[in-house]
């Protein structure tokens, strides 16, 4: 008679490891950047409230707790036994659900970036990607073994600080190939593709995000990314469940509220460095967006401090 542990054992006894790995590696509040490159940690002791920010493309797995990710009104729910894929850069709201002293949130984010699936896929050739997908650039998956087994491996390289310049890379590659197998990975795929009309979204996106302080002209955007405006539309709706103007306008908006947290700029001035000609204009999608006019907003940001 067997004493064998069952595929879901095995997996289980994975996520413990991976909790007790992140909470070595990560054992203050907030965000640890590793030595292995583009990867980090992050743990929280509470819940946390609802916080706006930038999504870059990373694979976010969490090994403890839960976490609610919300872009344009849809809601993005994990926890353990499911991962978030972002596939361009988005601006989101997050909001952790479920920690506490004795059982922290605790997770990990690794970077993906399309031009190492672009080699991947130059090596490897055909590689069987799904096709379909809902073409969203968010997405949330259960988290299958393969999967697991890839990433904790690759924090295990925390361990040995010696193998990471050599090993790294290596399982970094195999848990692309696992994404590229995912339900989306199709989308994945044709981000990475020069020429494909997801390339050239993309295009479009990381244009907006360096150029968001400027005004927004979609005959130039769409010329830039070699498309006609009405696919542009459509496409980087598809995408980012948003349109371009929407896109630039939450841009704009984080980055003015950063402004004035960080640097302690006042709003008209935060509001004019980010593009906003009416300060009028400025406070009232301010206060659509975060839910109150910015001087009240800042106050409430920082007692909370």
């Amino acid at each position: 008679m067997s004493n064998a542990a069952s595929p879901l054992e095995n997996q289980e006894g994975q996520r413990r490891e991976l909790a007790q790995l992140i909470a070595h590696f990560c054992p203050e509040e907030g965000i640890a950047e590793t030595s292995v490159p583009g990867l980090a940690l992050f743990r929280s002791s509470a819940p946390l409230p609802i916080t706006h920010g930038l999504c870059r493309p990373a694979l976010c797995i969490m090994a403890q707790g839960q976490k609610v990710v919300r872009l344009e009104g849809e809601v993005y729910a994990y926890d353990p036994l499911h991962y978030l894929v972002a596939m361009v850069t988005l601006p989101i709201t997050g909001e952790v659900t479920l920690a506490s002293p004795d059982e922290p949130y605790l997770s990990l984010r690794l970077d993906i970036d399309p031009n190492e699936i672009g080699n991947l896929l130059a090596a490897a050739g055909p590689v069987g990607v799904p096709s379909g997908g809902s073409g969203r650039g968010l997405h949330v998956d259960r988290l299958d073994a393969p999967l697991l087994d890839a990433v904790l491996r690759l924090v295990r390289l925390l361990e040995s600080p010696r193998d990471i310049a050599m090993l790294a890379p290596l399982v970094r590659r195999e848990i692309l190939y696992r994404l590229l197998h995912s339900p989306q990975g199709q989308l994945l795929r044709d981000i990475a593709t020069a020429d494909s009309q997801a390339h050239r979204i993309n295009l479009a996106i990381e244009w907006l995000n360096s150029h968001y302080h400027e005004p927004l002209r979609i005959d130039e955007l769409a010329r830039l990314s070699n498309l006609s405006t009405s696919t542009l539309h459509h496409r980087f709706k598809a995408v980012t469940a948003m349109s371009p103007l929407q896109y630039q306008k939450q841009l704009r908006l984080q980055e003015a509220r950063r402004l004035m947290l960080c640097e302690n700029l006042d709003v008209s001035s935060a509001g004019y460095k980010v593009g906003y000609e009416s300060p009028s204009q400025f406070s009232r999608e301010y206060s659509r967006l975060f839910g109150e006019p910015p001087v009240r907003d800042l106050a409430r940001l920082r007692s909370a401090v």
